[in-house]
C-alpha cells in the first residue's frame, strides 16, 4: 500500500510502498477514504511524543470502509462506513469499565502508538469497543474532520464544561479545535467570544456565530473580555496550547468559572505556571479534555444530522497523500485556515 512516512523527526515525509497492516483477531483493517491533518501529528513529527518509533506513518483523524474483520469481531462487517476515536480503548481496564474509554490505561493511538492513517489502509484493534458507524448523510471528508479536534472540543464544551444557554464562552485560538468549540458553543446557545492574532481566522470565527472577536495583538485580551461580560466569562477554552493562552484564558473567567484545556501543552509549554491565586480566590474549576469515547459519538452525530452542527464549514481545503507532508510540516507556522483533509490516496 501507499503511505506517507518519516524516517527521522522534523524531516520531510516521503510517499512509499509499504506492507499492508495485519488484521488482529479483535480488530479491523480500514480502507482510508479521508484523513485530517492535525497539529497533534505535527507534535509527533517534531519528536514531542515518546511513544513514536521510527520510521513512522502519522495520522489519526480518519474515516473509511472496513476492508477486513478479525475472527473475534462481533458487531462489524466488511463494507461498513466507520470512523474511530484517536484514543483507542482496551475495553477492560478500570477507566474503560467506568465509561471513560478515552483515557484508557492501555490505550492504542493510530499515528502514535502504531502506524497511522496517512496511508491507504490502517489497523484498528478492539473494534467492538472503538468503531463508530457513520450516518449515510455524512461524507468521508466531513467525517474525517471530526477527527480529534471536533470531537475533543465537543467533549470539552459539552461534557466537561457543561456549557449552558446564555453563558459566555471565550475561545482562545481559532484553528480547527477553536473553531469547532465556537460552533458547538453557538449551537448550545452560548455567547461566544473568539480570541486570536490572525484576522482571517477571527473572520471565520465571526462567520460561525462568535458575537465578539478580539485580536490578542492589541494587548491583554482578558481585560477586554472582563469589561464586555461584566466580570468575565463562565467558560474559557484554550484551544491552542501555550503558557500564554492558557493563563489568559483562565484570567478571562468570572468567579466560579470553568476553564477547559484542549490545546496540547508539550515541549516548552509542558510545565506551564498557572495563576493559582486566581483559581483559589475565584473558586475556578480547571478541566482537561483528551478526546472522546466512542459511545458519546451518537450525541454529536445526531446534532450534525439534524443540522445543529456543520463541521463541513470548518474544512479549509482537501489535499492528496503526496501533498500531506508539506501541509503537516507547515503546521508549526499556524498558517492553515480551518481543517485540511487528505481525500486522495
Amino acid at each position: 500500500m501507499k503511505a506517507a512516512l518519516y524516517h527521522e523527526f522534523a524531516t520531510a515525509l516521503t510517499v512509499e510502498t509499504v506492507p499492508e497492516p495485519v488484521c488482529p483477531a479483535d480488530g479491523v483493517i480500514i480502507e482510508v477514504k479521508a484523513n485530517g491533518i492535525c497539529r497533534s501529528d505535527w507534535h509527533a513529527w517534531m519528536g514531542h511524543d515518546a511513544s513514536i518509533k521510527l520510521p513512522h506513518v502519522p495520522g489519526h483523524e480518519l474515516s473509511g470502509v472496513i476492508a477486513e474483520c478479525g475472527r473475534e469481531v462481533k458487531n462489524w462487517q466488511p463494507g461498513e462506513r466507520v470512523t474511530t476515536p484517536f484514543c483507542g480503548a482496551c475495553g477492560s481496564c478500570e477507566q474503560c469499565l467506568s465509561g471513560n474509554q478515552h483515557i484508557c490505561d492501555h490505550d492504542y493511538q493510530p499515528g502514535f502508538s502504531g502506524w497511522g492513517s496517512f496511508a491507504q489502509y490502517v489497523m484498528i484493534p478492539k473494534a467492538d469497543t472503538n468503531l463508530v458507524r457513520l450516518p449515510e448523510s455524512l461524507d468521508f471528508v466531513e467525517a474525517a474532520s471530526l477527527g480529534c479536534r471536533f470531537m475533543t472540543a465537543f467533549r470539552g464544551v459539552v461534557d466537561q464544561a457543561k456549557l449552558r444557554p446564555g453563558e459566555y464562552l471565550a475561545v482562545y485560538g481559532c484553528g480547527g479545535v477553536g473553531l469547532s468549540g465556537i460552533m458547538i458553543g453557538v449551537a448550545l446557545g452560548a455567547q461566544v467570544i473568539a480570541v486570536d492574532i490572525d484576522e482571517t481566522k477571527l473572520e471565520l470565527a465571526k462567520s460561525l456565530g462568535a458575537v465578539v472577536t478580539i485580536n490578542a495583538k492589541d494587548g491583554k485580551p482578558y481585560g477586554a473580555i472582563r469589561d464586555l461580560t461584566g466580570g468575565g466569562v463562565h467558560v474559557s477554552v484554550d484551544a491552542l496550547g501555550s503558557q500564554l493562552t492558557c493563563r489568559n484564558a483562565i484570567h478571562s473567567l468570572r468567579k466560579r468559572g470553568r476553564h477547559v484545556q484542549i490545546g496540547l501543552m508539550l515541549a516548552d509549554d509542558a510545565n506551564a505556571s498557572l495563576p493559582m491565586y486566581a483559581v483559589i480566590a475565584k473558586e475556578l474549576e480547571i478541566y482537561g479534555s483528551h478526546g472522546m469515547q466512542a459511545h458519546r459519538y451518537p450525541a454529536m452525530l445526531d446534532m450534525i444530522v439534524r443540522g445543529r452542527l456543520e463541521p463541513k464549514r470548518l474544512i479549509g481545503k482537501t489535499v492528496s497523500l503526496e501533498q500531506a507532508g508539506t501541509e503537516l510540516m507547515s503546521m508549526g507556522q499556524f498558517s492553515q485556515a480551518g481543517v485540511t483533509v487528505i481525500n486522495s490516496f
